[in-house]
């Protein structure tokens, strides 16, 4: 494979930012629209028009000269952090537009940086003023209808003159109004110490989720991990997502191992803090606990990385950050900036497409193809809304549409759905449907139009049948013991089933390493390949939403549960 060698910070040094334009400038005021909504997206107010002199840090995100090499580099050997830059380096001519666009508008050179290899471009300090002419934008002061929540500078809508359009992938802030929420629901509590009705540490054959707690030994049992024990502990590693404040605690996972899983009372974590994201171990949240505490569970004792991103406008930015409010950039670009990454990454967040511009979308999901071609598994809970909430009246459209969840429907990451009792079943909440944003991905090319014939014309004009497919695997997600804040808790929604295979794929990995083979990297090739000797198919069971019964789960893939993990390495590796 051939990689482009230019020096992007050295071919901006050579090209001056100038202040005049060039002799035969470019229709810089051909501004055709990049994204727009009709009108304020749902939960949000605008407040008005930002005071005189306000001023914003601007991030454009560039397109990368080869646009498929990236892709294609997924299905080979693992690159390196060097390797990969290069690949999503920018064309020359690239430079050359962007360095006229902006000397016509007079933006000083001293604004203009570059950042993460050159595959974006930071503008700093530009009045509001200024943006505005730049993008045709009207930006305002927004934040969310009912909460004392900080405020925000967002545009309903923004443009670039044409001539940009194949340069550059996308700017923000601009449209994007984040609705991302954790992906669990708290049904009960106890205090720690009352009487539980657990499974017990036994095989597991049968039972109801919805009378007995699920804990890791049951997982361990039913998904055939329990014999296994970690052998590349020196060189695999597991990172855990966390947002919103939300902190797990030591003394929590602690008291957890020491209800569920005695020889691993001594399980520790790294916590690292990205942009401005706080650590305090004594206000844990659940959330964080129940994403620890499982992967912990069940990959023990391999070496475990907390991430706690930050994301408040009123966070300092700095030059290594395409935004202080965008927490998804901030945490991805961390974690690519690292030599060595996690080879499994479990996140139990997400969004809606609706909420999302579809280049903001694409430039995320391009950033998770970075991670899994730099050999990182990156798992995503599916969500805990069948396939779509409330009415799933879409702007611009006519009619109810399924919502699909974000970045669950990015074909670069691995969805993962929850399944109930055993034998499993789909959990009604499973979020699953097809991307409105994404198309179907080769690796679904059997699996997908063999589901779709099954369905026939039902729900015809409600879901996009030529999407990307979600989730492409799922497991337990009801009833799941934690414990919180000295409490245990009884949980449940795909933040259950995310890290619970998380742990499962790092044991995979394990394996691999151990034997002196490289780790799964983007998983979803082989899961739809010979992983499927590994699964276990799933066939009862629907996932309600919009009004409907939702999509139902049948004989092969479906979007509701495709179908259960387990630990075969013997059998999946050879």
């Amino acid at each position: 494979m051939r990689f482009h060698q230019l020096s992007v910070l050295s071919a901006l040094a050579a090209v001056p930012f100038a202040d005049s334009e060039s002799p035969l400038p470019p229709p810089w005021h051909d501004i055709r629209v990049k994204h727009t909504w009709n009108a304020v997206p749902p939960n949000w107010e605008a407040l008005g028009h930002p005071p005189n002199g306000t001023t914003i840090d601007l991030h454009v995100a560039l397109k990368p000269h080869y646009e498929n090499a990236l892709v294609d580099a997924l299905y080979g050997a693992h690159l390196s952090k060097e390797q990969v830059a290069q690949l999503v380096a920018p064309h020359p001519d690239t430079l050359e537009l962007i360095k006229s666009w902006l000397g016509h508008h007079s933006v000083p050179s001293l604004s203009i940086s570059t950042t993460h290899g050159g595959s974006w471009l930071k503008l700093t300090g530009i009045p509001v003023s200024q943006a505005n002419e730049l993008l045709g934008a009207s930006y305002q002061v927004y934040r969310r209808i009912g909460t004392n929540d900080s405020t925000i500078l967002r545009t309903v809508g923004y443009g670039l003159p044409s001539v940009l359009h194949s340069h550059v992938q996308t700017v923000i802030p601009t449209t994007y109004f984040a609705s991302t929420g954790t992906l669990r629901q708290i049904p009960q509590r106890r205090t720690v110490g009352e009487t539980a009705n657990m499974a017990t540490r036994e095989r597991v054959t049968s039972l109801s989720t919805r009378e007995v707690e699920v804990n890791p030994s049951v997982l361990r049992s039913l998904y055939q991990t329990a014999e296994y024990v970690p052998a590349a502990t020196d060189r695999n590693m597991l990172g855990v997502s966390g947002f919103l404040e939300s902190y797990p605690s030591p003394a929590d996972l602690r008291e957890f191992m020491s209800e569920c899983r005695e020889d691993a009372i001594g399980a520790t974590f790294e916590v690292v803090q990205i942009n401005g994201g706080g650590y305090d171990p004594s206000k844990p949240d659940a959330e964080a606990n129940l994403n620890l505490q499982y992967t912990e569970a069940i990959a023990f004792p391999t070496p475990h990385t907390f991430y706690c991103t930050g994301g408040g406008i009123s966070v300092d930015d700095d030059d290594n950050e395409p935004a202080s409010d965008d927490m998804w950039l901030q945490w991805v670009y961390y974690v690519l900036d690292l030599e060595d990454i996690p080879q499994t990454i479990s996140t139990s967040y997400g969004d809606y497409e609706t909420s999302l511009p579809p280049e903001y979308a694409d430039t995320l999901c391009d950033l998770f193809a970075q991670l899994g071609a730099r050999g990182a598994s990156v798992i995503f809970a599916s969500g805990n809304d069948g396939v779509g909430k409330g009415d799933c009246l879409v702007q611009g459209a006519s009619g109810v549409h399924f919502i699909p969840g974000f970045p669950a429907s990015c074909p670069f990451v691995t969805s993962v759905g929850g399944t109930m009792d055993i034998p499993e079943s789909a959990a009604p909440f499973s979020g699953g449907g097809f991307s409105n944003y994404f198309s179907q991905p080769p690796y679904q090319s059997v699996a997908v139009p063999a589901f779709l014939r099954q369905l026939g014309d039902k729900y015809d004009g409600y879901y996009n049948a030529e999407g990307r497919g979600f989730p492409d695997i799922s497991a337990q997600a009801v009833n799941f013991f934690i414990i919180d804040n000295n409490e245990s808790y009884s949980v449940e929604g795909t933040s259950c089933s995310a890290p619970t295979v998380a742990g499962i794929i790092s044991l995979l990995n394990d394996y691999l390493l151990a034997t002196n083979r490289r780790p799964l990297g983007f998983l979803n090739p082989w899961l739809y390949g010979i992983g499927i000797d590994g699964l276990n198919d799933i066939t009862s069971g629907s996932n309600p939403g919009c009004g409907t019964d939702g999509f139902m789960a049948i004989v092969g893939w479906d979007p509701v549960r495709p179908a259960r993990l387990v630990l075969s390495s013997h059998s999946t590796f050879g």
